[in-house]
């Protein structure tokens, strides 16, 4: 295990290892461990009760979080028709068809979010599914990335909806604010992401399904929490 730095043990010394922390107090205690000289993410790591290795265990879904996540999210939207216009007048801050397939094809990433209309994700798919999709940027009907409600996708993905899925550990880790937020915003956010976990258990899940749920920033100590309080 790497040597922690001074001022990780001196903020690693405000956390009771011992003690489960409810939502709010944790809330109030990762913006006091948040030191870095830039506004760290504050983010959910959870620890679920599935087995990775099935597939129908697997757990994907998405929330729009209340106070959004404090961040600009540039969304690309691939459209074709009228749904150009839609996309546009939603507040997309990139829009086109087959022209901007060709310009991802050519080395051009400078987005964070990407949506599509079901008619065009047979060449997003089949063209761009290599580059997007490590990224996990690829469209998804599943991720509510896909749909002819286009516009309507670009504004919750504009207030703050994020998606989660587990990894291979069956672990979810997702954003949830910034340490400049208030307190009462960042248990918001958190409150919200985890209702919206707890919704997506699969039905072959048993026994607990959240078996530890922390907080964190990027650069502090986790603390644990109690997820029902």
């Amino acid at each position: 295990m790497p040597k922690r730095g001074k001022r990780y043990r001196a903020l690693l010394e405000k956390v009771d290892p011992t003690k489960i922390y409810t939502i709010d107090e944790a809330a109030r205690l990762v913006k006091e461990l948040a030191t870095a000289k830039f506004d760290e993410t504050v983010e959910v790591h959870a620890k679920l009760g599935i087995d990775p290795r099935r597939s129908d265990q697997n757990v994907r879904g998405t929330v729009t979080l209340p106070h959004g996540l404090g961040k600009q999210v540039r969304v690309l939207a691939i459209a074709k028709g009228e749904k150009i216009k839609e996309a546009e007048e939603a507040g997309a801050d990139y829009v086109g068809g087959e022209e901007i397939i060709q310009k991802i094809l050519d080395g051009w990433m400078d987005f964070d979010a990407v949506v599509a209309t079901p008619d065009v994700m047979g060449a997003v798919g089949s063209k761009l599914g290599r580059i997007l999709g490590p990224r996990g940027l690829l469209p998804n009907p599943r991720a509510g990335t896909v749909g002819f409600n286009i516009g309507e996708i670009i504004r919750e993905i504009k207030a703050g909806r994020i998606e989660f899925r587990n990894d291979k550990t069956g672990a979810i880790h997702a954003p949830v604010g910034k340490a400049s937020f208030p307190a009462e915003k960042l248990a918001d956010n958190i409150r919200a992401f985890i209702r919206a976990l707890e919704a997506s258990k699969p039905e072959g899940a048993k026994g607990t399904f959240l078996r530890s749920v922390y907080v964190t920033s990027t650069m502090g100590p986790s603390i644990r929490i109690n997820p029902h309080s």
